[in-house]
């Protein structure tokens, strides 16, 4: 596949330097945060802590295994939440450096920077990140409904520093075809679906209400 290489004006890197911990707080140490359900079938791994709240449904764990602490509407879930949504906002409310709305992410390649979608995005193929060797730099995806990736999807990290970050904040819900190679932490206002198969590098799936 020809790779089409978008480029933007980027902000300074001092606006697009943060870690991961700076903009989720505690919410970053959970791999899986739901609201009101997280729900597995199959041998799913959740690397990190799994929670919920201020639901209290949590099924699927086993077969699915949690490497980390699972918290089931507990005071440590329920921080995490309001430090998702924070974060959230923070994410949100970030100048863009590029709008995207109607462009299929499958087959760009982008640099650091804050890609706009007014309402949904789709990746189909494979999308291309490429962090050009900065240190603790940032590329945010702010979409203003839906997320979804075609079966087989990927995102490629390419030339990464230290402690760079992928964010996609998503206005409604974000769903993962089956086999996607996904990149980045996905903080969805409703909610999140990991179809067989689909994998998240290097993030979390956080769903606010859902």
């Amino acid at each position: 596949m020809k790779l089409l290489r978008v480029v933007f004006l980027v902000l300074p890197l001092l606006a697009l330097s943060a870690h991961a911990s700076d903009i989720l707080g505690s919410a970053d140490a959970f791999g899986i945060l739901g609201a009101s359900a997280v729900t597995n079938t199959g041998p799913s791994v959740v690397d990190q802590d799994l929670g919920v709240a201020p639901g209290t449904a949590i099924t699927g764990f086993p077969p699915g295994i949690v490497l980390g602490t699972i918290h089931d509407d507990d005071a440590v879930a329920m921080q995490a939440q309001a430090d998702a949504l924070t974060g959230y906002n923070i994410l949100a409310g970030l100048a863009r450096t590029g709008t995207l709305t109607g462009q299929n992410l499958g087959g760009l390649r982008l640099d650091p920077g804050v890609y706009f979608f007014a309402s949904s995005a789709q990746l189909t193929g494979q999308l291309t990140l490429d962090f050009q060797g900065m240190n603790n730099a940032m590329i945010v995806f702010q979409i203003g409904s839906t997320l979804t990736t075609a079966s087989a999807s990927s995102v490629l990290v390419i030339d990464p520093g230290h402690n760079d970050q992928v964010f996609w904040q998503v206005g409604s819900s974000a769903t993962l075809g089956t086999t996607t190679d996904f990149y980045g932490s996905v903080i969805a206002n409703q909610s999140i679906t990991l179809n067989t198969g689909a994998n998240i590098n290097c993030g979390r799936a956080i769903a606010l209400n859902g």
